[in-house]
């Protein structure tokens, strides 16, 4: 049988009253869509016991879900069966039922739920005393493919573009180290991985979502001089044609065999001027004025008066940084001596100096022994001593600080923008006091109600029914119904009584919990943020500053944008210090409402 005709079978017994006893969801699943366990060379998949009847009376204990884009949820809650009066005049109070997984399954299948059901989660829900809301069933998110891409098959890709060094230690910027890679003729360079598709997914209304198609590639993309892509029987590589030395273009990466070597760096000045270096760099002289070095964990251990830039690793001068700029995009900076008119910024990294003055640092943890008229940004700041400096960050550590001559000392603490959870959490806590006020309301009308005379004394003798500590002649069933008859408008109103409290227990711990999710989301929001003040050894300055996207925009700014941005007239935030002596230990409680600026 084909999954459509499968699909028209099954959806026919439910949509004709019926249901399948001791149905195995996983299996149904699996054969009408393709989803879960592999069972093997099975001959025959078994679905279900038996088929049956859906009693009306049963499908009532059943409710719609709640639906949302791609989950739908239930609220389970103990069933009770109506009295029922017998024949003979006994009455039978009201019974709890049990609800049945194959039952749910069959009734969810008429409300187009038909498929994601988590069977576990609703046996489980089933059998628990205490009512329940719960997602019992989500989407299938499709399974993503891999796209194509071209590997390495052959060791001699790599090259070194490391400058020569010299017998005294020091680095030869006006040559590189003899280690090119040589190619021969007909080497596979590189070989295509053909794209995997991915797996589809399916909605609750088991309507199949496609996986976006995976990229393919183009080996011939990647050919320069000197390379082409073939085809084989075991698949498509990049073949030389030629032999020769590899060079690899940055911009396009296409891959070509020269008949000689080729440096793209270029070379201006009197030693070797700018560099553009594949790896790791280490520099044993200075870096001149205007003198770009671009590469990946330098090390200069004379002075820099030019410009790093690092795509990663950890950057480390072991002398003194002097009216130029470091810049890592992916690790460290470390400054043992003193950095002066400088720019210094770590994308990713943290950024460690001893001495810095009228310097511009950016990073996510700074650590500074001593700055003087600096403007510093960071995740984490800890410095021993600043004068004069504009401080910015999550987590503020200083031991001591003030004014240098004119310049204003001040400490801003970044602190996550998280308004926008505060009205709904207003609204929330209105709306809660307002369903607790009605359910106190409903309550008390229902205890009135309840002890009136013959009320206590009906819902007495009811509760001893129910019970079985009592059982009634047809006579005293007959009085009871007289009792019954009596106060039915007092037992109507307390029922009704009792359903407006119910259903506002059930919206008054709902809010309650979304109130409480809202409270966490706007904690997890605004994440941690704090200022230590050891000593204020002077007029000292310090205030929250909000921001409304990640710290990390901040910390890119322009060298001349973040100084407008941290001696500029402070904004919106929070005055926590303004003295000339003291000290501060501040943190952020994100749980308490806002103050005035």
């Amino acid at each position: 049988m084909t999954k459509s005709a499968l699909m028209a079978a099954v959806t026919d017994v439910f949509q004709s009253g019926w249901y399948f006893t001791g149905l195995d969801y996983a299996a149904l699943m699996l054969a009408l869509y393709g989803v879960g366990r592999d069972p093997g060379a099975l001959q025959a998949l078994r679905l279900a016991d038996n088929a049956r009847v859906f009693d009306s009376a049963r499908q009532a204990l059943y409710k719609p879900p709640k639906m949302s884009l791609s989950y739908a949820e239930y609220y389970f809650q103990q069933q009770y069966t109506e009295a029922q009066t017998l024949p003979d005049g006994t009455l039978l109070p009201e019974r709890p039922v049990q609800l049945d997984i194959d039952e749910f399954i069959a009734f969810m299948w008429t409300q187009n739920i038909r498929f994601g059901i988590d069977v576990a989660a609703v046996r489980a829900a089933m059998a628990s005393a205490k009512p329940e809301r719960i997602t019992f069933a989500c989407d299938l998110e499709p399974a993503p493919g891999q796209d194509a891409c071209a590997v390495e098959v052959s060791a001699e890709l790599h090259r070194s573009d490391a400058p020569k060094a010299r017998a005294d230690g020091r680095i030869d910027l006006q040559s590189f180290q003899n280690r090119f890679p040589q190619i021969k003729a007909e080497m596979r360079l590189l070989q295509k991985r053909e794209p995997v598709p991915g797996l589809p997914g399916f909605d609750l209304a088991g309507r199949k979502t496609e996986p976006p198609p995976p990229k393919d590639l183009k080996l011939a993309f990647l050919a320069g001089d000197g390379t082409e892509a073939r085809s084989f029987e075991d698949g498509e590589y990049l073949v030389s044609t030629r032999e020769g030395f590899l060079s690899v273009d940055t911009k396009s990466n296409r891959i070509s065999i020269t008949d000689k070597i080729i440096s793209r760096e270029g070379v201006s000045g009197r030693t070797t001027g700018n560099l553009q270096l594949a790896g790791a760099y280490e520099e044993y002289g200075d870096v001149q004025e205007q003198r770009d070095v671009t590469g990946s964990d330098v090390t200069v251990h004379g002075n820099v008066y030019g410009n790093i830039h690092s795509r990663g690793g950890t950057v480390v001068l072991d002398q003194n940084l002097v009216s130029g700029s470091v810049h890592n995009a992916a690790g460290d900076i470390r400054i043992a001596g003193v950095s002066s008119n400088s720019v210094v910024y770590a994308a990713d990294g943290a950024i460690t100096m001893q001495r810095a003055e009228n310097c511009v640092i950016s990073g996510t943890r700074v650590k500074i022994e001593e700055a003087l008229n600096c403007e510093i940004i960071g995740d984490e700041v800890l410095v021993s001593v600043a004068e004069g400096c504009a401080i910015a960050g999550r987590n503020v550590e200083v031991e001591s600080a003030g004014p240098r001559r004119r310049t204003e000392m001040v400490i801003y603490v970044l602190v996550k923008d998280v308004t926008q959870f505060d009205q709904e959490i207003e609204e929330l806590e209105m709306r809660i006091a307002e369903l607790a006020q009605t359910n106190a309301d409903s309550q008390r009308e229902t205890e009135r109600i309840s002890a009136l005379p013959d009320v206590r004394r009906y819902l007495a003798l009811a509760a001893r029914l129910r019970t079985q500590e009592l059982v009634l002649t047809p006579e005293q069933g007959q009085h009871l119904r007289k009792i019954a008859s009596a106060v039915s408008g007092e037992m109507k109103a307390i029922q009704t009584l009792k359903q407006d409290l119910q259903v506002g227990m059930t919206q008054h711990k709902l809010l309650s919990d979304r109130l409480a999710q809202v409270v966490e989301h706007k904690v997890e929001a605004a994440g941690i943020a704090r200022c230590g003040l050891h000593m204020a050894s002077g007029e000292t300055l310090v205030r929250t500053m909000p921001f409304a996207a990640d710290s990390a925009a901040l910390r890119q700014l322009q060298p001349k944008d973040l100084k407008q941005r941290l001696r500029g007239t402070p904004g919106a935030g929070q005055l926590l210090f303004a003295d000339s002596a003291g000290s501060l230990d501040w943190h952020l409680n994100p749980r308490l409402r806002p103050s005035a600026p």
